[in-house]
Parts: structure tokens; C-alpha cells; sequence
């Protein structure tokens, strides 16, 4: 008769930090926060409750390292696509990536909804909010600089911050509709508005051309 107690993986300690964290996402993604319980989390990752006290000192630990995995990946993803043969090209395909799938997601505005009351309640969650907000602001803000100065209008400092936010605003604001109401647009309304938007805060064509990624 087989043992009826759970054979749980053996796995490298980073492996198994990395499925708590993946755990609680998709369970926040399926049912909210409240679905995110302990053992459900030690379900769906494969290992023990007590394992995930032994990386995960609190509860709210893990939730935090979730919250800042989900938002690094989203600002990873859309930075994968800056590329491009000038620095207008690599602005628009920065823009153009940021609203689409897989950044552009319903799972993935769900997430971010799910969190964002810890973020309020939260000091620690609220450093994380602000961090990784800071990172995609400030790489927008680079390579807004650096198609301006490759127009020849290198932008005062004071003004390209400016511009920076309220870039940044114009993308989460797409991105954010674009998640929760995914039936509402066309397949490019979201990326086309985007680099039209950004294109006149910066007072620049950002158009992708017929070889952008």
C-alpha cells in the first residue's frame, strides 16, 4: 500500500523560493489576495507550510518578494524591446512594448490590483511600489533625453522630468485600461496611441517603422 503522505521535490533553495513566489502570483491572479493563503501557497509550490516559514519569515514577507518579482517583470519585459538602429527608434519600441501583450494583460492588471491595497497599508510593499515605478520612469526619462538629443534638442533638465512623468502616466494609463477592459480595443489602438501621446509630449514622430519588434 503506497505512503498516502505527499512526496514533496527536492530542489535548490533558490528553485524553491522562486515557486513560493510564482505560487502566490498566480493564486492572487485566480482569486485575490484571500486566495493566497499558506497552504494553498505550499499546494500549488510543492513543498511544506513549514518550508516557506523557513524562507519566508513572515507571511508578508512573501508577499513582498511576489509584489516586486510581478513588477520587475513587467518592467523587464517591456525593456526587452528597446531596440533599434537610432534612439527614437529604441524610444518608440520602448513605448510600443509596454502596451502589448504579454505586458498588456488582464492576469497582470489583476495582480497589480490585488496588491495595490498592501502598497497603501504598507510601508515595505510602498518602497517596492516606488522603486520599481522610479526604474521605468527613469529609463524613459534616459532615453527620452537621448532621442531629443539626437534631434538636436537636448531637453533642459527640469523639463525632461516633466516629460518623463507625464510619459510614464500615458503608458501606465493605457496599460491599466488595456488589462481590464481587453475587449474594448483594436488590436494597435493602445500601442498607437501610446507613441502618438508620447510623440506629442516630447514633440517627436515616434511611429515604429516596418522592422520594429
Amino acid at each position: 500500500m503506497s505512503d498516502p503522505r505527499r512526496i514533496w521535490r527536492r530542489e535548490p533553495a533558490e528553485a524553491r523560493r522562486e515557486a513560493m513566489v510564482r505560487a502566490v502570483l498566480s493564486l492572487v491572479s485566480e482569486g485575490g489576495m484571500e486566495a493566497a493563503t499558506v497552504r494553498a501557497i505550499a499546494e500549488r509550490a510543492e513543498v511544506t507550510p513549514g518550508l516557506i516559514r523557513h524562507y519566508f519569515a513572515t507571511k508578508e514577507d512573501l508577499l513582498a518578494a511576489a509584489y516586486e518579482a510581478h513588477m520587475d517583470d513587467l518592467n523587464g519585459e517591456t525593456a526587452r524591446h528597446a531596440t533599434g538602429a537610432t534612439a527614437t527608434a529604441r524610444l518608440a519600441a520602448f513605448v510600443a512594448g509596454g502596451l502589448r501583450p504579454p505586458v498588456v494583460d488582464p492576469a497582470a492588471v489583476g495582480l497589480w490590483a490585488g496588491f495595490i491595497n498592501l502598497v497603501r497599508r504598507d510601508g515595505r510593499m510602498r518602497a517596492i511600489h516606488e522603486r520599481t515605478y522610479r526604474d521605468f520612469r527613469d529609463r524613459l526619462e534616459r532615453m527620452i533625453a537621448e532621442a531629443l538629443a539626437e534631434a538636436g534638442r537636448p531637453p533642459d533638465p527640469a523639463r525632461l522630468r516633466d516629460m518623463a512623468i507625464a510619459c510614464n502616466a500615458v503608458i501606465d494609463g493605457l496599460w491599466l485600461e488595456g488589462g481590464a477592459l481587453p475587449g474594448g480595443f483594436g488590436d494597435d489602438d493602445l500601442e498607437r496611441i501610446g507613441l502618438a501621446s508620447v510623440g506629442a509630449i516630447i514633440g517627436l514622430d515616434l511611429q515604429l517603422k516596418g522592422d520594429a519588434p
